[in-house]
């Protein structure tokens, strides 16, 4: 089995200075989201074998903030292309993952990443606010056999449900 978690960036600070919507930096409220979330990976024992994440300041921060507080002994990959990424994007960067991994960890943004769980599972589109994560699981030992309609939604998990 293959499993994916996605992970949306926590809530942005719109009132910052910043140059351009890459470099929006996190909110507290995003800060404190992005370390709950880290413990929360941690407190269920699913602490993905990599991570990618988009290359935009808030999705960085996000991952990193909780890698250390959740205590993840994993680097991080930043990506380009998941940074304003589509659902075929996303897909193919899936399927180049490499083969003895079994579960992977993607941090990027909206609306891709509710897209993508709904294309994944045959769903309705779901509402997947900032700093929450989903786990979707696919039946195949092949990240390249993984494709739209096959994966099931283990769990999805909105920062707020935990307090």
């Amino acid at each position: 089995m293959k499993s994916i978690i996605l992970f949306r960036h926590g809530k942005s600070n719109w009132d910052a200075i910043y140059e351009s919507d890459h470099d929006r930096p996190l909110a507290k409220r995003g800060v404190k989201a992005a370390i709950k979330m880290g413990h929360y990976l941690s407190n269920i024992n699913q602490i993905p074998e990599k991570i990618l994440s988009s290359t935009a300041l808030r999705a960085k921060t996000t991952v990193e903030l909780a890698k250390t507080y959740g205590n993840w002994n994993i680097n991080i990959c930043l990506n380009k292309n998941l940074y304003h990424s589509s659902t075929k994007m996303l897909l193919s960067i899936v399927h180049q993952q490499h083969p003895e991994l079994d579960m992977i960890c993607i941090v990027g943004h909206e609306p891709t990443f509710s897209s993508f769980i709904s294309q994944s599972t045959n769903s309705k589109e779901i509402r997947f606010p900032t700093a929450s994560m989903a786990r979707i699981d696919f039946k195949t030992n092949q990240w390249k056999h993984i494709n739209f309609g096959l994966g099931k939604l283990a769990w999805l998990v909105r920062p707020k449900e935990l307090d």
